[in-house]
């Protein structure tokens, strides 16, 4: 069974990611998690505390499920294409709910330099992983491409979290990269 920390962190993005962040309060936390009131606040004294803790963990865990090292290698724009497809398709099934609680986040610590930075962080390294595997594929441009396909996959989970959770990616994705892997090498 995990540490109390952890479960109090665990069942912090679940409710996150159910109800929003207006939802999250040490009391609901301690409840989800099935610990005894006052629990999550021996741990993270305050709300900032443990909206700082949440970060931390959802990172810990994005960073754990998609090592790069455990994932096959992309090699052409079809690997590519398969990799986007499965990642979009995680985050909005297996991983909904922590794909909730991070939109979340980011909408609510926006403003705040200091909470935000940590998902910035976290979002930075997924762009420099999307690069590497955008150039691996062979696209021309590689940091101009992978902005562009991390916005459309972004909006693509977005759609399925919200509106259509059947939308098909893979015919998007798919015109998206031939697209940028048919554009003009720059001179």
């Amino acid at each position: 069974m995990p540490a109390t920390k952890d479960r109090a962190l665990d069942a912090a993005v679940e409710l996150l990611g159910a109800e929003g962040v207006r939802a999250l309060s040490h009391g609901r936390v301690d409840a989800r998690a099935g610990l005894p009131a006052g629990s999550t606040s021996n741990w993270f004294r305050t709300r900032r505390a443990l909206l700082a803790g949440v970060v931390d963990r959802m990172a810990e865990a994005e960073r754990a499920d998609f090592d790069p090292s455990g994932l096959p290698e992309v090699t052409d724009a079809d690997g590519l294409v398969d990799g986007l497809c499965a990642m979009t398709e995680l985050q909005t099934g297996r991983f909904a709910t922590r794909t909730r609680a991070r939109y979340a986040l980011f909408l609510e610590l926006a403003p705040d330099t200091e909470l935000g930075a940590p998902l910035r962080r976290q979002r930075q390294e997924f762009e420099r992983w999307t690069e590497h595997l955008v150039a691996a594929a062979g696209l021309p441009e590689p940091a101009a491409a992978s902005r562009a396909l991390m916005a459309l996959c972004d909006g693509l989970m977005l759609h399925r979290l919200t509106v259509d959770p059947e939308l098909a990616v893979r015919p998007v994705i798919e015109r998206a990269v031939h697209a940028l892997s048919t554009a003009a090498q720059p001179g």
